[in-house]
């Protein structure tokens, strides 16, 4: 089984964290993980500008640089929404403009080996009990792409309920938007900001000491929201958690 690491853009520049924490979660389980050099954006940001051109290049990179791989793996909810609702319609569209339909064709052969994290855990190893320690409470965001795009499910919350120690809070309202949305966030920033302090509301309510979600978009959102209104609340990425363990904890001391 040859399986790639698909950091994506916001963990390489912002939350390295992230993706060391899935390299050692998926070797702790046996998995032998490979990262491509070649692997830039999936182009998630212009396309949903509105720049389908400008969005074939990097497809077409994402394709070459994952090509041979049985499993690409990424811990981003969003851009294997990316991969797999979007990435046929931009090779389709091309395709139908007369320019060739080898994009049409490379964007199909990495739809059903794009896998988001927890899905591949569950799906693919057909696991639930990774070995995790978390001991602290923990409430959960089904971030929009994971629960909408994706149909994540029970899915993250199977694998959190295994982890040693941690106890789950349900989060009120779960299910609704945090509000930033990508671009969505810059073009209405006041409705964002709403948005994300009704669910910031929610999180403090549960008492947590963490909030987790699949992507790290969101938890940028949620994380700087908690941060302006003095919350103690960490935002932490699922695969973090699921890779601390008794020997190598997750740092949370200067946390409840």
């Amino acid at each position: 089984m040859r399986v790639a690491l698909f950091v994506t853009c916001v963990n390489d520049l912002l939350y390295p964290d992230t993706g060391r924490a899935t390299v050692a979660l998926l070797e702790r389980l046996g998995v032998d993980v490979d990262f491509p050099v070649a692997q830039t954006c999936c182009g998630q940001p212009q396309f949903n500008t509105g720049y389908r051109h400008e969005t074939e290049p990097l497809v077409r990179r994402f394709t070459a640089a994952f090509d041979g791989y049985d499993y690409i793996v990424t811990p981003s909810g969003s851009c294997v929404a990316m991969v797999r609702d979007n990435y046929p319609r931009i090779g389709a569209k091309a395709a139908a403009e007369g320019r060739g339909g080898e994009l049409a064709a490379a964007a199909a052969s990495v739809v059903p080996r794009t896998y988001e994290l927890t899905e591949f855990l569950v799906d693919v190893l057909k696991v639930t009990d990774v070995g995790a320690y978390f001991p602290h409470t923990v409430t959960y965001h089904p971030t929009c792409h994971g629960l909408r795009a994706l149909g994540l499910g029970r899915r993250p919350l199977a694998l959190l309920e295994n982890v040693r120690g941690l106890r789950l809070r349900e989060l009120e309202g779960a299910e609704e938007c945090c509000g930033f949305g990508g671009t969505f966030a810059v073009k209405n920033a006041a409705v964002s900001a709403a948005m994300g302090a009704d669910k910031t509301r929610h999180i403090g309510e549960t008492g947590a000491a963490a909030v987790c979600t699949v992507d790290n978009s969101c938890l940028t959102h949620i994380g700087g929201t908690l941060a302006r209104e003095g919350s103690t609340v960490r935002p932490v990425h699922i695969a973090e958690i699921l890779a601390a363990t008794e020997d190598h904890p997750y740092p949370m001391e200067e946390i409840r």
